[in-house]
Order: structure tokens, then sequence, then C-alpha cells
């Protein structure tokens, strides 16, 4: 391609979905900047628009297929001249992405992240381009575009799934477990502390089962202590911990490492030992029990995140309470639920016993009116604590500064609203002692000379 045409070529980038999704895309940020084309942050503004759409359920294609359209918009009205679809719904539905939505010039799937130029390209010249390499061979690592906030990075240790939940796609999509070699993550977070990041969030789609494939064992705390030695990045965040892999060296870890901060994601996605055998969990509730028996016992303070499916196939009225009674009683600092969403392609669709849309969302209202009972509880023993609060931005409404404590993890979890108008500098750590607690959100008083 004339280098004039591409250096005038203007490429948007809309990220949709998880966390791993964002990874996907500032990397593809990065192989288009070095191809020589300029970034731009409006798509109203681009010549040619990638999407990284998601797929996981029902919602987020919903979502991905919206976009796409709102994109397509601007063929019409502004200067845009193609639309190349990447990410989980280009893996999962190929070829039928162009014949369902002809909106769409270029289609890419998991396995081809590395040919966005080439899509690019071609697409500029006019032409239709599809993508699907091997899934289980592409990199899993590479130069990185970071987005905003640079101060909160994500670290993706590993690709793909061996678990096979029977109501997930995501092996389909994104391939077996492969973990990254342990000296190569130290070296991507010595980067991102050189590049200002201040918290780094651990991620996979199995992100406990890091190392099993490549040392012949769980090895996330051996990685964890090389992190933190290597750099001096002053918060590290665990998220997507699977119960059944939570190792003594990882809870000793928690307890120990003073940057790690004592905090867990662990999604159970439900109690009732034969829906998660239906759902093809490995463990059963009694171990859930334990896990978390475990880690409150030994790592004093720890914050636990989880979340549940509700309506799974064959879900009597019986384990809907049980899941309740147990939500009772485990008392997460943090929760999420979600109705179960029938995937093709995956065992759960063919289930016969699947349950009534309605009663599913009855069963979700029930199950978070829970949570918001133990959440407001919860919330507010926290009056009086002072904590370390990440500054994240200025909210005019409020006319407050907000961030994150530690027990909160990005776009997730809640805010801590600082009172008064004095504007701190984002990415910074202030102490603040809480007055007021909210539903999901404190407010606090920043301690003087800050």
């Amino acid at each position: 391609m004339d280098i004039s045409v591409k250096n005038n070529a203007k490429i948007s980038f809309i990220s949709l979905g998880c966390s791993k999704n964002k990874v996907n895309t500032e990397e593809m940020v990065y192989l288009v900047r070095e191809a020589g084309y300029e970034i731009v942050n409006e798509d109203i503004e681009a010549d040619v628009v990638v999407i990284n759409s998601c797929a996981f359920i029902e919602s987020a294609k919903k979502e991905s297929i919206d976009t796409i359209l709102d994109v397509a918009w601007l063929k019409d009205n502004r200067n845009l001249k193609g639309i190349v679809v990447t990410g989980c719904m280009s893996e999962r539905y190929r070829e039928e992405i162009l014949d369902a939505l002809p909106e769409v010039d270029a289609v890419i799937g998991t396995g081809s992240y590395h040919q966005i130029v080439s899509a690019i390209e071609e697409v500029l010249k006019g032409e239709k381009y599809t993508a699907f390499g091997d899934k289980n061979c592409s990199p899993l690592s590479g130069g990185r575009v970071l987005s905003a906030p640079e101060y909160s990075a994500y670290l993706r240790i590993s690709e793909g799934c061996n678990n096979c939940c029977t109501y997930c796609a995501i092996p389909m999509i994104r391939g077996r477990f492969r973990s990254r070699p342990m000296e190569e993550l130290v070296e991507e977070a010595k980067w991102l502390e050189e590049q200002g990041v201040k918290e780094l969030n651990i991620i996979a789609q199995d992100t406990s089962g890091y190392g099993k494939d490549l040392y012949g064992k769980y090895a996330l705390a051996e990685l964890i202590k090389k992190i933190s030695e290597a750099t001096a990045i002053p918060q590290i965040r665990l998220l997507y911990c699977y119960p059944d892999k939570i190792t003594d060296e990882l809870i000793e870890e928690l307890k120990n490492n003073e940057r790690l901060v004592k905090y867990i994601d662990l999604p159970i996605q439900h109690i009732s030992d034969r829906v998660l055998k239906r759902m093809n969990r490995h463990g059963d509730g009694q171990m859930i029990r334990d896990t978390v028996k475990r880690l409150r016992e030994n790592v004093p303070g720890i914050v636990i995140r989880s979340t549940a499916i509700v309506g799974f196939p064959g879900e009597s009225e019986e384990e809907f309470e049980e899941l309740c009674n147990f939500i009772k009683e485990a008392r997460f600092d943090r929760f999420g639920a979600f109705t179960y969403s029938r995937e093709e392609g995956t065992p759960a669709y063919d289930f016969e016993d699947q349950i009534d849309e309605q009663v599913k969302q009855d069963r979700l209202d029930i199950l978070m009116s829970i949570q918001m009972e133990i959440s407001a509880e919860l919330q507010e023993e926290r009056i009086g604590d002072i904590v370390p609060v990440l500054v994240e931005g200025y909210d005019p409404v409020a006319e407050a500064c907000y961030g994150r404590s530690p027990e909160d993890a990005p776009e997730i979890d809640g805010k801590v609203f600082i009172i008064g108008r004095k504007k701190y500098k984002p990415g910074s750590f202030i102490k603040v002692k809480i007055t007021e607690s909210m539903d999901y959100d404190l407010i606090g008083e920043a301690l003087p000379g800050q």
C-alpha cells in the first residue's frame, strides 16, 4: 500500500467485553500504530473503525451487533471507509457475520489478532477480508499501547481455558489453556511500572490455574513473588481465581505480601452439588465452603468477590434456596449474579429442562436483593476506617474527587467519594477517613495535609 495513503488513514478502536479483550485491543493498537497509521479516539474522525467484539452471553452479542450498526451510520454520514470486527464474536460466528451484517468489511478471529494491519490495508482498498488462524497457536504476547487510565493496567498471564463448563463457550472461542512463561511476565510487569502503572491487575480465563501446563504445578504464588521482587508497583490484584485451585502457597502470599491486596475474585457459580456437577464445575459445594473458610481464617481482612448463575437448566426451587442461604451465610464482600444464558454449541444448550426466562429473572432479583442488604451492612461497618484511595477523577456533579480503595477492583466494584472540592491528581494515593456509606459506594474525608 502507498505509504502516503497509510499515513493519512485514521484508525479508531472500540473494545467491548472483558479486560482480556481490552489487552488484545491494546496489542492491536500497537501493531497499527507501528505500521504508520494514526490512531484517533473519536469514531467520527476515523477512516476505519476496529470493533473488538464480545460474545460470551446473549447480551454481549447484542451489544456487539448494536455497536456495529451504530458505527455503520458513519459510512453514509461521515468519512468512514470500513469496519473491522475482531474478537470473540468474530471467532464464534466467522463468515456468518459478513452474511448477516453486510456493513462489516473484515472479520478476524481470536487466532489472528496479529493480522489486524493486513485487514485494515485490504479494507482501505475496498476489499473484504477474513482471517481465522489457529487460536491454540496464536501469539500470547506483544507490544501494547496502554489505554486510559495509565496508572492501572491488566497483566494477562494465560490464554484459553480447559475447564469446559457446560454453559460456557470460552474454550471454543479462546482455545485451550496456555500459560505465558514467568520470565516474560516479569519483564512485562517491569515495563508496565516504567509506564507509570501503580495498580497491576492479574487476569486470565483461569488465573489460579497458571503454570500447570508449563511447570507441572500451580505457580501463581511464585509468579506474584517474582513480580513483587522485580518491581515496586504498590498494588497488585488477583482476578478470576477458581475455588478448586487456591493453593496454600497462594494463601500465604495473600497473607504476607504487603503489595498483594487482600482481595480475591472467586467465582463459585452455584453451591448445589447437583447443579455444580451438571455445570461441570470442579469440586462440590463443600469444597467452595472450605475454600472461603481457608481464605478468611488465614488472611485477616480479606475481601472476597464472587459470582453465581441462577436459572441453570434443572435448577430446582430447593437448589435455588440453597444458593440463597449460602449467600446469606458467606456474606461475600462483593457479589454479582447472572441469569443463565443458553449458548449454542455448549452442552447445556441441549439440556431438556430449560427454565422460563421470567423465573430466571425473578430468582436473580431475589438473590441480588439479599446481597444488597449484606452489602449495605458491610459498607456501614466501614464507617470510621482510614483507607488508601487510588484517585481516578473528579465528579463535577458531586463536586468531589473519587477513586477506589484496595477493596475495589476497577470497572466492577464501587467507588470512594472524597468530600471537598480539592482536586487530587488521578493515579495518586490519598488516605481517606470513611464518614458515610451507600449500598455499594463510600464517602469520606481526606486526612489533613494531603
